[in-house]
């Protein structure tokens, strides 16, 4: 038996309006560590201008705890007719699920990776107070003040986390390794004295040790980084330490593959932007352009890479 005319039109009509507001609702990209560091600036810079791609609002949401978990988490379970993008670095998407019993998700049966975004080196800097100059004095230091190897970093098992427990290993000091909500509150108290010394991303650090606020006295790259020649490397200080890290966004299994790969699309065409790179470099991060294929390979070589060490290192939470 035909529907009358009547109910198709109606029903014809109330789909298209579905759709139409699924493709005006707003765009969230959320974020696990408090405003003002550097996974946080990369979500703005790229919100501000995907916004206007898109053509509907994109909103950064800052959802902190539990060292980036509770982000992750949140995103899993984002309803489908909710475009929701996870903005995570290695400690969320390699080294969480690695160390925690449970961590709530499964980085590779439960994300989609969009789109890889920024990649960066880590830094050990020293308060104002600490009357140390160089690594090895650091040291030196920590060994004839074991009471004051205090290390703050910007989330419970980050890489900056276990940059700090090698480090102790080294100075043959027990290391208390302080985890924030973020790189914010860490440089806050690392400024106010409150910890003496902190590891976090090189981009973070620079800032004020260019202020003369902090001293960064080491940085993890291969070579000496183009932000700043004069600091030397781990490895240049006598530590056999390198890595580098990365901000990349991830799809929550959820949202539809032809969704994902569109954003992955407009976030590729942000970051080939001269305005997105100058807003980058001007912010002291260096971008990355790369496809999703190209973000899948990459996570792929970096867990083969990593997953090991972290395992090896027995730490946990």
């Amino acid at each position: 038996m035909r529907k009358p005319l009547a109910f198709v039109l109606t029903a014809t009509l109330a789909l298209c309006a579905t759709l139409a507001q699924a493709q005006e609702a707003p765009l969230r990209i959320v974020v696990g560590y408090a405003p003002g560091g550097s996974t946080d600036r990369v979500a703005r810079i790229v919100a501000d201008k995907l916004g206007s791609k898109l053509g509907t609002p994109v909103i950064v949401e800052n959802k902190t705890g539990a060292g980036g978990r509770l982000s992750a988490q949140a995103v899993k379970a984002a309803p489908a007719n909710q475009p929701t993008l996870l903005l995570a670095n290695p400690a969320v998407m390699l080294v969480a699920p690695l160390v925690f019993p449970d961590a709530g998700y499964d980085p590779e049966r439960d994300f989609r990776p969009v789109s890889h975004v920024n990649s960066y080196e880590f830094g050990v800097a020293v308060a104002s107070a600490v009357p140390v100059k160089e690594l090895p004095h650091l040291m030196a230091w920590l060994r004839a003040n074991p009471d004051k190897a205090n290390f703050g970093v910007p989330a419970t098992g980050s890489l900056p986390h276990f940059f700090g427990l090698m480090v102790g290993d080294a100075a043959k000091v027990r290391a208390e390794v302080v985890g924030y909500r973020g790189s914010a509150p860490l440089l806050n108290d690392l400024l106010g004295g409150q910890v003496p010394v902190a590891f976090d991303t090189f981009d973070t650090l620079l800032p004020q040790h260019e202020a003369g606020k902090i001293r960064i006295l080491a940085v993890s790259g291969a070579k000496r980084s183009a932000l700043d020649g004069k600091i030397p490397t781990f490895k240049e200080s006598g530590l056999d330490l390198a890595a580098t890290g990365w901000n990349t966004f991830f799809a929550p299994m959820g949202m539809p593959k032809a969704q994902a790969e569109r954003l992955a699309g407009l976030i590729h065409e942000v970051m080939k932007d001269p305005d997105t790179q100058r807003k980058f470099v001007t912010a002291k991060m260096e971008p990355v352009v790369a496809t999703m294929a190209q973000t899948e390979a990459m996570l792929k070589a970096y867990r083969a890479q990593w997953a090991p060490v972290v395992q090896r290192s027995g730490f946990k939470p």
